[in-house]
């Protein structure tokens, strides 16, 4: 060993001590935040969501940014798992996209909890089973998850945070090649997305949906003539042979999570605001409800109509804007929507996904 990489050795080794102790040094004062906050809501998103802005924009590098939060999330959600781990509730079964949003947006401190349906992962939270709640909300590709958006009209629950997920979908098996195959089972929305690559290379093979991708893997694990279109989680999960990697039809294939609670978020200074309302039936209405928005300057994001259920042909609106519900120009321009509007719900302001 040279003299130059044993000394770079020894540097790294003193480094690795100084970082242990400033670590400790942290976790003490997240201790102490936690005792001082005793029976206070001791889980901040804008807080968060402040701290890993605040750290990538002082990022002197090598490292990317996107690695510093990275870094910095695992030690957030570690000093918060000191003063109470918090129980999340997500889509399951274990090794769906679901949980690799929760861990992304949580770290790997809380206790995860696998629910059956989106409707379980509310009703835990609701009961208090669970303290945050992690759903789907809309796809790149395929669009908004209907059952997602009508739970959170009905439900009394707030939006608290958001997390975007990259969707990369691997084709898996017990089989070492592709060939073995007889049928592939995955989601229905995953066979969607890798729709135009099975018709270009296995367009032979039946695609049977299944409740989940996490599900399909384990289908998968048992039964070697099948295979399973899921996420490299599910994979490890399940210890299948990934046969071909990365085989949405969209390489910026995005899923969309929301965080739900039974509180929303204060403003970081970078928010987004999501809400549900019906217009009144009479010409014009819908163009009267926006109107506020443009005249006070907020950036509408998205605006999507749905059954409102309550009749035939009757439509509720949600739509998500940029700014937090208590900005200034958002909470005039939500007054004058609440004036006009048959009906409105501030579903909650949360931090933009900071990592």
């Amino acid at each position: 060993m040279s003299d130059e990489l044993l000394k770079l050795r020894n540097e790294i080794d003193r480094i690795d001590e100084e970082i242990l102790a400033r670590l400790a040094e942290r976790a003490r004062c997240a201790q102490r935040v936690g005792e001082i906050k005793r029976g206070v809501m001791y889980y901040r998103p804008e807080r968060e969501a402040q701290v890993l802005r605040r750290l990538a924009e002082l990022n002197p590098g090598p490292l990317s940014a996107d690695a510093v939060k990275t870094i910095f999330r695992e030690v957030m959600s570690a000093c918060l798992g000191l003063e109470q781990p918090l129980r999340v509730a997500y889509l399951g079964p274990a090794g769906t996209f679901s949980e690799s949003a929760s861990r992304k947006h949580f770290g790997s401190a809380p206790n995860l909890l696998p629910m059956a349906a989106i409707d379980d992962v509310f009703r835990a939270v609701e009961a208090g089973n669970a303290d945050y709640g992690v759903v789907p909300v809309e796809n790149s590709t395929e669009g908004a998850v209907g059952g997602t958006l009508d739970l959170l009209l009905a439900n009394p629950l707030k939006v608290c945070g958001e997390v975007r997920l990259r969707i990369h979908q691997q084709l898996m098996s017990r089989a070492e090649g592709i060939g073995a195959a007889r049928r592939i089972y995955s989601h229905a929305q995953s066979l969607a997305q890798c729709h135009e690559w099975l018709n270009r290379n296995l367009p032979h093979l039946p695609r049977i949906p299944v409740a989940s991708n996490a599900e399909a893997a384990r289908m998968a694990s048992e039964d070697p003539e099948s295979c399973a279109i899921a996420g490299e989680a599910a994979a490890q999960l399940y210890g299948l042979n990934i046969l071909a990697p990365n085989i949405e039809d969209d390489p910026n294939n995005t899923t969309r999570f929301l965080v739900i609670a039974d509180h929303d978020a204060g403003p970081s200074g970078k928010d987004r605001t999501s809400l549900v309302f019906s217009a009144p039936n009479r010409p014009g209405a819908i163009h009267s409800l926006l109107e506020p928005m443009a005249r006070h300057g907020v950036d509408m994001t998205k605006l999507q109509s749905r059954p409102a259920r309550s009749g035939l042909w009757e439509y509720v609106f949600y739509a998500d804007i940029n700014g937090h519900r208590d900005d200034p120009e958002v909470a005039a321009a939500l007054r004058e929507l609440d004036e006009r509007a048959a009906f409105v719900k501030i579903i909650g302001s949360y931090p933009v996904a900071a990592i």
